[in-house]
């Protein structure tokens, strides 16, 4: 389909889960990683993950994926560090949020965009910037619930970084 100029968009719930199910059926090279991982397990799980890509002359691929941490399993947390960093954003959930029903829960510490500067204007990314070292001050609570009161005043992510002065 992205051959044929159409944009795709797979949704793979997820990674942790896809990454174990190939260690469990790839022939075993003889060379095991901690936590039982086989050296051999993740090839065909990142060559999926890397095909994300727009296409010259052709559509784009687009792969969101979700993965496990925080599960007591150290397969889990090596599959999780050898995908961390491979994509263009990632958005890391923090249950204490969850758990008092804020939404979204999002750890905005942990997450972020890379090359924002390719998607911004310097005036937002200035901005984008000024409101991160606000927000550093005050705990995942703090920052959602300050973060969702503003944004609620607002319609559209330029409108609410044009709203803020040098001062968040």
């Amino acid at each position: 389909m992205v051959e044929a100029k159409k944009d795709v968009v797979i949704l793979l719930d997820s990674l942790t889960r896809l990454a174990r199910a190939h260690n469990a059926i790839v022939p075993h090279s003889g060379k095991t990683l901690s936590g039982g991982l086989d050296s051999t397990a993740l090839q065909k799980p990142k060559k999926f993950f890397g095909a994300a890509r727009k296409i010259e002359q052709g559509g784009s691929l687009t792969i969101i994926a979700t993965a496990l941490i925080d599960t007591g399993s150290r397969m889990d947390e090596i599959i999780f560090e050898e995908f961390k960093g491979t994509g263009n954003l990632e958005l890391i959930l923090d249950r204490k949020l969850s758990d008092r029903r804020i939404y979204p829960a999002l750890d905005l510490h942990k997450s972020g965009t890379r090359k924002e500067e390719l998607i911004l204007t310097e005036s937002e990314l200035n901005r984008l910037w000024i409101l991160r070292k606000f927000l550093s001050e005050m705990n995942v609570i703090e920052q959602m619930e300050f973060l969702t009161e503003k944004m609620r005043r607002t319609k559209t992510n330029k409108e609410f970084l044009d709203s803020m002065s040098g001062e968040a």
